[in-house]
């Protein structure tokens, strides 16, 4: 379970996704690397079989919850969590971007 750090309020940022890798360690895991201006962050996002190319979402901004504590998973450290719309019931999965 995510906990929040600092507030008991979601901080929410959009990122601009520069780098989408595989976790070796993970059937469900990519490992994004995200820039919010003035720092960038590592995020483990499931979206490995939810998308036929999780690659394409780089370059693409998106929602990113920011003020959680870090959390390792997969042998990764993970330092926020993506906002993604869907994949649930069938539904095509979305990147929640800015716009």
């Amino acid at each position: 379970m995510w906990r929040l750090r600092h507030s008991k309020r979601w901080d929410i940022r959009v990122g601009t996704i520069l780098k989408v890798e595989e976790v070796a360690r993970s059937e469900k895991l990519m490992k994004l690397t995200v820039s919010f201006g003035d720092h960038t962050r590592t995020i483990l996002a499931g979206m490995k079989k939810e998308r036929e190319n999780p690659r394409e979402s780089e370059g693409k901004q998106g929602l990113f919850v920011v003020n959680l504590e870090p959390r390792k998973m997969a042998g990764e450290i993970s330092e926020g969590m993506l906002f993604d719309i869907g994949y649930a019931d069938g539904v095509t999965p979305v990147l929640a971007i800015a716009g």
